[in-house]
């Protein structure tokens, strides 16, 4: 079912945000305030892009943002609606609008009817100021290309949409990309993608601060090559049960990655927690 007033048809969107927002919660205000309550306050747009910023002196930072219920789940009867709240949908929004360009599997295009993303008036000076265009480009991961190229993801986006493949994918799929007006990266010497090719074949054409929606998939190949820097995952007060899919699929590592606690925002029982390899 499709959302009118979003960018893709799931609820996590820019445009939806809240007038809420969340409790900050890190080591030195913990230990400054002891969790007291009476600390609570609201923050504006500003001060969650603060918050979210990009770190500095980084040649390139790719970060996942996926939203969980207690058990696990990634979403309910198929979508994240259900287990997000409006705090999330803001957090959503803010990571889109410090993002260069927003990464997204070809199976959730085909699924969701992804739109281009939009120019947002409460970040276009701080994306001016950094030098990004006035919303981020999407890039697709596609290895064979099978997508519908009349969609305004690739005839009318305010960034061109990119699209990143392997060396082998089909010549007259290519073609039509670039017709359609979409810029065809190639990141893998055979039929597939090469995960960790992906940040590095962006950053040639100066998009630096990356984010990954998904889906579940390619954030997998993304953990699974050790390319993924940092994880914003909100987990939301519910259960689910159910055999719902979890963040994360794919082929489990070896031995697991570990990364560190960058801080924990908190509001009406959701916690948005950053993550980053240590």
């Amino acid at each position: 079912m499709t959302d009118p007033t979003a960018d893709r048809p799931d609820i996590r969107a820019e445009d939806r945000t809240s007038d809420r927002a969340p409790r900050r919660h890190d080591e030195s205000t913990d230990r400054e305030r002891g969790l007291d309550e009476s600390a609570d306050r609201e923050w504006g747009l500003d001060e969650l892009a603060d918050a979210y910023a990009y770190p500095a002196g980084e040649a390139t930072w790719l970060r996942a943002n996926m939203v969980s219920t207690l058990d696990g789940a990634a979403h309910h009867d198929g979508r994240s609606h259900p287990i997000s709240g409006d705090t999330d949908m803001r957090i959503f929004g803010t990571l889109r609008s410090l993002a260069d360009a927003v990464i997204v599997g070809a199976e959730t295009v085909r699924k969701e009817g992804y739109r281009p993303a939009k120019a947002r008036a409460a970040f276009e000076a701080r994306r001016a100021a950094a030098g990004q265009s006035p919303a981020p480009a999407i890039v697709v991961v596609s290895a064979g290309l099978d997508l519908d190229f009349s969609l305004p993801l690739f005839t009318a986006p305010l960034t061109p949409t990119l699209l990143v493949t392997g060396a082998a994918a089909p010549a007259e799929r290519i073609a039509a990309a670039e017709k359609a007006g979409a810029v065809v990266l190639i990141a893998g010497e055979g039929a597939t993608v090469e995960p960790e090719r992906v940040a590095p074949a962006l950053a040639e054409r100066g998009l630096t601060r990356l984010l990954t929606e998904g889906g579940p998939r390619l954030l997998g190949q993304f953990v699974a090559a050790g390319a993924l820097d940092e994880l914003c995952l909100t987990v939301s007060p519910m259960l689910t049960s159910g055999d719902a899919q979890r963040i994360a699929g794919g082929s489990a590592l070896t031995v697991p990655d570990r990364f560190a606690l960058t801080s924990v925002l908190e509001e009406a029982g959701f916690l948005f927690t950053r993550y980053r390899r240590t």
